[in-house]
């Protein structure tokens, strides 16, 4: 398990929760005696929506929406034991998407 890696993805619509989990996760790995690159911030998608602002008439009349998903990259090197339950135990927002691949 020495020579494994672990890359943690974070997605959120709000970077502040984002960014706490991120604090969260690399104190808590760092605790436990990982190695940790990042966090890496990675470009934020931002997806437009324009709708109609009336539901008859004047088409020129629009409006613009946007959903911004902020996103950030962090790295585990070293990896214990003790690193992967204190990771499994860690509560983190809700508003916090997380994926994890092992290497």
């Amino acid at each position: 398990m020495d020579s494994q890696k672990i890359r943690i993805k974070l997605n959120s619509f709000d970077y502040r929760l984002l960014d706490d989990s991120v604090k969260e996760i690399v104190d808590t790995a760092k605790r436990s005696g990982a190695k940790i690159i990042g966090p890496i911030p990675l470009p934020t998608r931002i997806k437009k929506f324009t709708v109609l602002r009336s539901p008859h008439v004047d088409k020129k009349s629009r409006e613009q929406f946007e959903i911004r998903t902020h996103r950030r990259l962090l790295e585990i090197i070293d990896l214990t034991p003790q690193t992967v339950d204190a990771l499994m135990r860690l509560d983190l927002s809700a508003g916090v998407d997380v994926e994890i691949k092992t290497f």
